[in-house]
């Protein structure tokens, strides 16, 4: 997948990883891009561009539906800002502001236990790929550029306080913040994406360049997936500890997770909120919560994790489920309403894709979106990181900080310098 992203032979791409199977999707034929003002719909060539109002959700779903490939699987990214509307949040948002941007492939490569299919590419671009990927399985990793995580300009520690604060004065229970760690020389994208991936175990992963961005990142939980079935998943993982630092610092740590009051109450009222989520779009009786508190290993760090699932009501859509579960509770706050204001407040600048979710789109109805965390983000204007933490009204700055330094361990050891 490395490989065909940076043979720069399909221009802008998405690619998915899921359980056992890499899809990379490329050189869109058609294209969706929502900001807070305007529907921007691309086809052939040409570009419809509208106003739009309501649920940006349904906005993007009756986007799809009106184009000519609504036969085709749909890729691409929604940002954190998308949740404005839904939360009644929008006087954060800049009208600038980028929402969502999917896109429709020409061609589709899926690689998985079966061996390699492509679909829509010429006769010479399927040879052509054919011999990337063969030339791809004795090649090297490449080499890491070091990464300082511990510089913090964006006052991490006071910002965390602040909430703390906030939680003591009884305005919500608990909100995620961020800090953004800008990297001063120019990342070579899929590179990162090989070594990174070659060093993590995500639920899924992900690499794209679509509409100025790229980034690539190794997602620690689904924020949603609707399937065929019309079962509706969520994981959320709330409560963390380092990893990979041997069996016996692992084990202890893994025995401080599991019996933490602080990180249980995270992850318990994480999962509370999710099965409520999910309970007002499944038939009533079906939501459900399996492998509570199982520890999962995500890279540098181990978590608390659960699994809710539900069946989806007849007059409701992988979209309507996207909107209600969306931003993950796991990167938002308690109550969603509350915890979202405090991050646009005390985080400062717009998260964009970090805390998103990386989407596919089934023609079926199935969807999937993917919580963006544990990844590197590049535009025009330079790369960065980015990792935040749960704070509780048990928190303090010191620790909440020092767990942003763990889980930017999956990330920043791995980036590659262009």
């Amino acid at each position: 997948m490395s490989r065909l992203a940076s043979a720069d032979r399909f221009g802008e791409y998405v690619m998915y990883e899921r359980p056992g199977q890499w899809v990379f999707a490329a050189d869109p034929i058609g294209s969706i891009e929502l900001d807070a003002t305007e529907l921007r719909v691309g086809w052939a060539g040409e570009t419809t561009v509208t106003a739009w109002e309501g649920s940006p959700a349904r906005a993007v779903d009756r986007a799809l539906a009106m184009l000519p490939a609504h036969s085709a699987r749909a890729y691409g990214w929604i940002g954190f800002e998308f949740c404005a509307w839904a939360l009644r949040a929008t006087a954060h948002v800049d009208e600038r502001t980028s929402l969502a941007h999917l896109m429709i492939p020409r061609v589709e490569v899926t690689v998985d236990e079966s061996g390699v299919r492509i679909v829509g590419a010429t006769p010479q671009e399927a040879a052509d790929i054919h011999d990337l990927i063969a030339s791809a399985q004795d090649t090297e990793l490449p080499r890491a550029q070091p990464v300082d995580v511990r510089i913090d300009p964006t006052g991490y520690r006071d910002r965390v306080a602040a909430a703390v604060a906030e939680i003591g004065a009884g305005k919500y229970q608990k909100v995620i913040l961020s800090r953004k760690v800008d990297l001063p020389f120019t990342v070579d994208v899929p590179a990162t994406y090989r070594l990174g991936r070659a060093n993590n175990t995500p639920a899924r992963s992900y690499l794209l360049r679509l509409g100025g961005l790229e980034s690539a990142g190794f997602s620690p939980e689904l924020v949603v997936s609707v399937d065929d079935d019309r079962v509706v998943t969520t994981e959320p993982l709330a409560g963390t500890r380092a990893f990979g630092r041997g069996h016996a610092e692992d084990m202890a740590a893994r025995a401080d997770l599991v019996s933490d009051p602080k990180e249980i109450v995270e992850h318990a009222i994480s999962v509370q909120l999710s099965f409520a989520e999910i309970s007002s779009v499944a038939d009533p009786g079906t939501p459900a919560v399996s492998d509570f508190m199982a520890v999962r290993e995500r890279g540098s760090v181990q978590h608390l994790a659960s699994t809710v699932r539900g069946t989806l009501a007849a007059d409701r859509s992988g979209w309507d489920a996207l909107e209600v579960l969306f931003p993950s509770v796991t990167a938002s706050g308690i109550p969603k309403r509350e915890g979202v204001d405090s991050v646009f407040r005390l985080d400062g600048a717009p998260r964009g894709l970090y805390s998103g979710a990386v989407v596919t789109v089934s023609p079926t109805g199935a969807l999937e979106a993917t919580l963006v965390l544990r990844a590197v983000y590049q535009t025009a204007e330079g790369a960065w990181l980015r990792a935040g933490a749960g704070v509780v009204g048990q928190s303090t700055p010191e620790r909440e900080f020092e767990e942003t330094c763990e889980k930017l361990g999956s990330i920043a050891p791995y980036v590659v310098k262009a």
